[in-house]
């Protein structure tokens, strides 16, 4: 059996200028961390090797691997030529909260197929195959982000270059000052779940023109503050940040925010927020805010909503067990 671990994402500054109509006419940055909320996937043999069997929210049992309902499984397994195994997933958060879980469950899924051959891959390979999984194969109107941050797991600053290559740079800080970061920082989930690919296929042909073009190049450019500012050691940039990457954001596309979330933010900004944004393409999931430690009480009273507390995950996607390889495989 392998058994590997992969982290969600959260996102910062600069979604969205990893779509390739952007990053191809400007190139693209995005700062964001990887957090300890994590995709599990299992592989083992199974007992009948003519059955492949996947177990996620439902569970399927099939003979030949082009029958498989689930998108991701087929296609994965098509590519690795896999069959005659059972896959369980599991995640510590639901899909459609705005965390990059498809991206995660890609990783994961190819992380522990390639284990299970017997076959070592970088995570630079894990992140681009997963990449041309789920966008060129697969044909999601997605970027590129989270599968790299699924991949290499830490706090990062990514470059998406007009040649589709992608360069990853550890944001430098004192330790402390990281963890004080990492405390500020405050996840509420709003109950809402969301469907990304609506909301992206129209910012998609939005991003490339008129205001909307303009204000993804500021967001683009917050990234590079940020990471700046991150380095210098003035954490209490982030909720600046944040907020002026929220009010950008939510321009590019119908749907990113709704008044039930625009409420929560506001809420929270009151009570003592200095800055916040919701999580991933928009329309639900998770509202993250940067309040010092002294008004937190204060925001999580107003808000009301569930808080989910989360750290920067360091090690990205990872093999975490090991069983005797089959004689069979």
């Amino acid at each position: 059996m392998i058994i590997t671990r992969t982290p969600f994402r959260v996102s910062f500054a600069g979604g969205g200028s990893d779509i390739a109509s952007f990053y191809e006419k400007h190139g693209g940055c995005v700062l964001s961390t990887a957090i300890n909320k994590y995709m599990y996937i299992s592989v083992h043999p199974s007992f009948d090797r003519g059955e492949t069997v996947l177990k996620y929210s439902k569970t399927e049992t099939v003979r030949d691997i082009s029958l498989i309902e689930h998108k991701y499984f087929r296609q994965v397994l098509s590519d690795l030529d896999v069959k005659g195994v059972e896959i369980v997933s599991t995640a510590d958060v639901p899909a459609g909260t705005g965390l990059g879980s498809s991206s995660s469950f890609t990783v994961g899924l190819l992380h522990s197929l390639y284990a299970y051959k017997g076959i070592y891959v970088s995570k630079e390979r894990l992140a681009r195959e997963a990449c041309e999984t789920e966008i060129e194969k697969l044909l999601n109107p997605i970027g590129k982000q989270d599968q790299y941050a699924a991949a290499y797991g830490g706090l990062n600053f990514y470059e998406f270059r007009k040649d589709g290559s992608v360069t990853v740079d550890p944001v430098i800080m004192d330790k402390y000052k990281k963890r004080e970061l990492e405390e500020n920082l405050m996840m509420f989930y709003t109950g809402q779940l969301h469907s990304a690919s609506a909301i992206l296929s129209e910012q998609r042909g939005n991003i490339t023109s008129g205001d909307k073009e303009q204000n993804q190049l500021k967001m683009c450019e917050l990234a590079r503050i940020l990471r700046d500012e991150l380095t210098r050691g003035n954490v209490d940039a982030m909720g600046e940040i944040l907020h002026e990457n929220w009010v950008l954001k939510k321009t590019l596309a119908n749907g990113i925010s709704n008044p039930a979330i625009d409420e929560a933010y506001d809420k929270a900004i009151k009570a003592g927020a200095t800055g916040g944004k919701l999580l991933g393409a928009g329309g639900g999931g998770f509202l993250l805010f940067y309040v010092p430690k002294e008004r937190q009480g204060d925001v999580r009273s107003a808000i009301g909503l569930p808080q989910m507390p989360a750290a920067f995950d360091r090690q990205g996607s990872e093999v975490i067990f090991t069983g005797d390889k089959s004689d069979l495989i």
